[in-house]
């Protein structure tokens, strides 16, 4: 059994109590059905042929009870199974969300959002869907071929090995179209994923497009990619009507054969009328297992490639592991350190033996040329990314040490393009710090100097920001992020670019909330590194006292 079908097995233990009812609901209703085409020799050897109304009101009478009971045992296992099945198809997105919160920004760098959700999405959801639709039927299925092909035999083995004749030619067809399909599957999956990273991506830059005057390019680009979607999508169809069909097809050969040579017999005498229509209908029946094992044949190769496009993002390497016996972070003084730090981005180095020490409640800015690894010392320091060599020290602790959630409450990032959920400002606001009152709401924002803006506004803070927070200014944001850090009540912040789109009034009062904590302030503004105690700058992947700061910034 292959990896990918080995984990989706292990999400079924925790629902086996309820399969366990689902299958024995299964096997109750197939056995009933089994019973319904026995009935039909009954109804004509001794009811109808024998004129005997008794024996036709207890045949129909027969007959609805089984089905009344069928329909209500296939109703409460299918509604059962489905409820199951949805349970898994959660327990499988819950995991693989897990999982991408774990990978690091190097991951989501190289690889397209529309992709990661096509795959999260839809292809957990084919997986469900054949679950849910295909495999219930699975068991009932079998019982009732392996039921059906010991009556036909018993009834008149003649018979029987006429009808199963073409079984091995059915099977083989099915073998040569089951790869191709699989195939044909994998190749629509990557055609409809590119069509959704197509429209996140133009979607989230409609203004670029629009100014750009780009809107028929686009339009001609999102043509090209659907025509190769349906393209596809018909091969797909071809291949999935060639495994499923033609073998049907060829079983229909044998239901001809037995027409002509049972209808002989009858008329011989051989065989009475009853017994060969009991035995047509059991293989009328016969027909719909096999075609439908055929279909969970051709349902598990799409499921098989669906899960195998999941179990590519499972098996992405998380970079930052919390280690297995981590310190738990007491009191924070607030001193952070990197020492001989290097750190190359795909491949590319950034940092080469970076060293400094930031003492508690000091703020130190960094400066350097654009690309020179500046934001990513933010993400070590909040430990997104680990170093390839050297240690992020806080109190003179290796922050792999440490648990992350201590970590991540004592240091706070604000990105110098802050992200914001499509809600309220009081709910952004209260995104890392949920317990907080409306006092330390309105003490934030006071500090961030935003407080006025947001009384200003219709609905206060009941205002919703938008898709990323589009319905604000790029200043309203980084004051909003800025008030969400200090909500947080971090004892170090780091700062990226906080102040690049503030005016210069606002600024200075947002760098005067942030003392009597540490502040490590990633900037390429004069002013604000003009007020920081220190300023180092990054050159060469290396971390050097910067003394003449104007000369710096006029240089």
């Amino acid at each position: 059994m292959s990896g990918e079908w080995r984990r989706a097995l292990a999400y079924l233990a925790p629902y086996r109590g309820r399969l366990a009812l689902v299958l024995l609901l299964t096997l109750t209703g197939t056995a009933l059905s089994l019973a319904v085409p026995y009935l039909s020799r009954i109804l004509v050897d001794e009811a109808l042929l024998k004129r005997d109304a008794r024996a036709l009101a207890q045949v129909v009478a027969a007959f609805a009870a089984i089905t009344v009971a069928g329909f209500v045992l296939n109703v409460a296992s299918g509604l059962l199974y489905t409820r199951v099945s949805a349970g898994v198809l959660f327990d499988m997105r819950l995991a693989v969300y897990r999982h991408l919160q774990t990978l690091s920004p190097r991951f989501y760098a190289r690889t397209r959002l529309g992709e990661i959700v096509s795959r999260l999405n839809s292809d957990l959801a084919e997986v469900q869907r054949v679950a849910a639709e295909t495999a219930l039927a699975w068991v009932g299925n079998v019982v009732f071929l392996a039921g059906t092909i010991s009556v036909l035999a018993w009834m008149d083995w003649r018979l029987f090995l006429l009808a199963v004749m073409p079984a091995p030619f059915a099977l083989w067809t099915l073998r040569r179209y089951r790869s191709t399909l699989a195939a044909r599957v994998g190749e629509l999956r990557e055609h409809s994923a590119g069509i959704g990273s197509f429209l996140i991506e133009t979607l989230r830059g409609v203004k670029l497009v629009a100014t750009s005057n780009a809107q028929e390019r686009e339009r001609q680009r999102f043509s090209e990619l659907n025509d190769g979607f349906v393209g596809s999508l018909l091969r797909m169809q071809r291949a999935s009507y060639f495994s499923g069909g033609l073998p049907g097809l060829i079983l229909s050969l044998g239901t001809a054969a037995v027409f002509l040579y049972g209808g002989q017999r009858v008329m011989q005498g051989e065989l009475t009328l009853g017994t060969l229509v009991a035995f047509l209908a059991y293989q009328m029946r016969l027909l719909a297992p096999v075609q439908a094992l055929m279909g969970l044949a051709a349902g598990l190769a799409t499921a098989r490639v669906s899960l195998g496009r999941v179990e590519q993002l499972l098996q992405e390497k998380p970079e930052v592991i919390e280690c297995a016996d981590p310190v738990v972070l007491g009191e924070a003084r607030g001193e952070i350190a990197l020492e001989a730090v290097s750190f190359a981005f795909d491949r590319e180095p950034l940092l080469a033996q970076a060293s400094c020490r930031v003492r508690p409640g000091e703020m130190v800015a960094i400066v350097g040329a654009s690309g020179s690894g500046k934001s990513t010392i933010a993400d070590l320091l909040v430990r997104l990314l680990d170093p390839d060599a050297g240690r992020v020290c806080l109190d003179g602790q290796d922050i792999r040490t440490l648990r992350l959630e201590d970590l991540r409450r004592t240091v706070a990032l604000v990105d110098q393009e802050p992200f914001f959920f499509h809600t309220t400002v009081a709910a952004n606001l209260r995104y890392a710090a949920p317990e907080a009152t409306e006092e330390d709401v309105e003490a934030a924002v006071e500090a961030a100097g935003i407080a006025e803006k947001v009384r200003s506004w219709p609905r206060g803070f009941q205002t919703v920001v938008g898709e990323e927070g589009t319905a604000l200014s790029t200043g309203e944001r980084q004051r909003l992020a800025l008030a969400r850090a200090l909500l947080a009540k971090p004892r170090v912040l780091v700062l990226d670019e906080p102040t690049a789109s503030v005016d210069p009034a606002a600024e200075r009062q947002m760098l005067r909330a942030l003392r009597g904590r540490t502040v490590v302030v990633i900037t390429h503004r004069h002013e604000v590194a003009r007020q920081a105690d220190r300023v180092l700058r990054l050159e060469a992947g290396r971390l050097v006292e910067e003394p003449e700061v104007a000369r710096y910034f006029a240089g």
